[in-house]
């Protein structure tokens, strides 16, 4: 009896082991998913007047779910609860139009004045090389310890209208080094990103990403809509047109 009790605990140990692995392990996963989409540089003005640390995070599909999941699990959240939340942070970064970057900037001594931010900021894809189409405004003043926003690139070639990132394997951002004293020396700063180590089937579907899809498509009805209206009024008035020059043709016929 004894005997049998042993090994039943002993399976059940090893069973609760195993799941604790597993656990441990999902999670462990997760933050290393992170951390493979983050950037970290710090750098010193040479007489050590002013130092400046960075942070970028580019939003990868890979990032975006595991971040999802990590949120999810130190909040407890339900399935409706997670599903929230993916929805709005994918809505606020508007992936489907554009490339999102968060930076996170720590200034100590003498403040960064990095104004125009925008000017700074490069993306290069491929050889094609890319202006930020919005970035947070705070960056324009005057940095003096932490200070982070979101940095936004256009998703689509302005003159072709393709997906700049499809077929692509890796993406680079440049930072200008005249943007401090303390990265001046260095010259400018690149990050890189293999995006063959992305997953963009990674945010697979669901609620969130059925409100996403809506939401376009309502977008896209609005602007049917509203393209169909301009060309209604363009028919409207050649019909009118139309009607003046038949009535002078039969005006002149009846002389």
């Amino acid at each position: 009896m004894t005997g049998k009790f042993f090994v039943r605990k002993s399976v059940g140990l090893s069973l609760l082991f195993c799941l604790a692995l597993w656990v441990s392990s999902a999670w462990g996963s997760d933050e290393d998913i992170l951390r493979k989409w983050k950037r970290t540089d710090s750098f010193n003005e040479k007489s050590e007047l002013q130092t400046v640390a960075i942070e970028v995070t580019y939003y990868s599909a890979e990032y975006v779910e595991a971040l999802v999941r990590s949120e999810a699990e130190k909040n407890l959240w339900t399935k409706d609860e997670m599903e929230n939340y993916k929805y709005t942070l994918l809505k606020s970064l508007n992936l489907h139009d554009s490339i999102a970057f968060h930076i996170d900037f720590n200034v100590t001594g003498v403040p960064m004045h990095p104004q125009p931010f925008d000017r700074h900021l490069t993306l290069f894809v491929g050889k094609q090389r890319y202006n930020p189409s919005d970035y947070d405004k705070r960056f324009n003043f005057k940095i003096s310890g932490q200070r982070d926003g979101m940095v936004f690139f256009p998703r689509y070639d302005p003159k072709t209208g393709k997906d700049i990132l499809e077929g692509v394997k890796d993406i680079r951002l440049v930072l200008n080094g005249a943007i401090s004293q303390a990265t001046a020396a260095r010259g400018d700063i690149r990050w890189v990103w293999d995006l063959s180590k992305d997953n963009p089937e990674a945010l697979g579907t669901g609620k969130a990403m059925d409100r996403l899809e809506l939401d376009r498509l309502i977008k896209r009805m609005e602007k049917l809509n509203q393209e169909r209206q301009e060309l209604q009024t363009k028919i409207d008035a050649l019909d009118r047109e139309l009607d003046e020059v038949r009535s002078r043709m039969d005006e002149l016929q009846t002389r």
